[in-house]
């Protein structure tokens, strides 16, 4: 879309847009883009919230208002949460430990052993379907490589745009291997679990506060766990 915005632009046909990437706004610089903190494939936040989405929208259309672009603006709420009366189901018991290893590579190793069965199960329900794989890197590289910045203590700044695909891919990894139990398929309920019961979600967490330090990458933490993904691991935490 951001793209097809230039040979409208040309014809003189304002265009505004909204990117679940900001990477990719940021390099491709279309006139006008919004980008919004919300999960891939909900550019509007939650179904059945009117209002909020209307403010989405709103804000987008605000940006016709700027005096030159290109504009790339963020929204400054994140998406409402999905309340379900549904219980959390997982094919995992993430919460019991499950290994005595110390290092991060061997922990989320560990972890990853007891996802693959179900995440290669879910593949084959979907007829080899996946959405992970943009980083062009296998799981096992990822999360070595992830797990290396942790135990070395290497704060991951190199190659910004293979992490920010890279641990995108490593978190639809994990909800794809946790929807393979058919028992709880809400989208909310999923996200809980892999923010409150995974070794990974605890090394994300890790790696966007050493990226919040760092000048200018203050977006990427954000991008990286967002702000619902902290409170709900402060409403888990204060639960238990």
């Amino acid at each position: 879309m951001c793209a097809i915005s230039y040979y409208l632009e040309r014809d003189n046909i304002m265009t505004t847009g909204i990117s679940l990437v900001r990477e990719n706004a940021a390099s491709m610089a279309p006139p006008r883009s919004l980008w919004v903190p919300f999960p891939l494939g909900r550019p509007l936040g939650i179904a059945n919230d009117p209002d909020f989405q209307h403010r989405v929208i709103a804000a987008a259309l605000a940006l016709f208002n700027s005096a030159q672009g290109p504009v790339l603006e963020d929204f400054p709420e994140d998406a409402p949460t999905q309340h379900t009366e549904s219980a959390l189901a997982c094919p995992v018991t993430f919460v019991k430990p499950v290994t005595t290893a110390t290092s991060w590579e061997d922990r989320l190793s560990d972890e990853l052993n007891m996802l693959k069965p179900w995440y290669n199960l879910g593949k084959r329900r979907r007829n080899g379907r996946t959405l992970a794989g943009v980083s062009n890197s296998s799981i096992d590289e990822i999360i070595q490589r992830l797990a290396t910045y942790l135990d070395t203590a290497t704060l991951p700044i190199t190659d910004l745009t293979w992490f920010k695909h890279a641990t995108e891919d490593a978190k639809t990894y994990y909800l794809e291997a946790i929807t393979a139990q058919p028992d709880d398929q809400d989208p909310d309920n999923l996200q809980t679990i892999f923010w409150t019961q995974t070794l990974l979600a605890d090394a994300l967490v890790i790696l966007s506060e050493q990226l919040s330090s760092a000048p200018g990458l203050e977006q990427v933490a954000r991008i990286l766990v967002p702000r619902k993904a902290l409170d709900r691991r402060a409403n888990f935490s204060a639960a238990e």
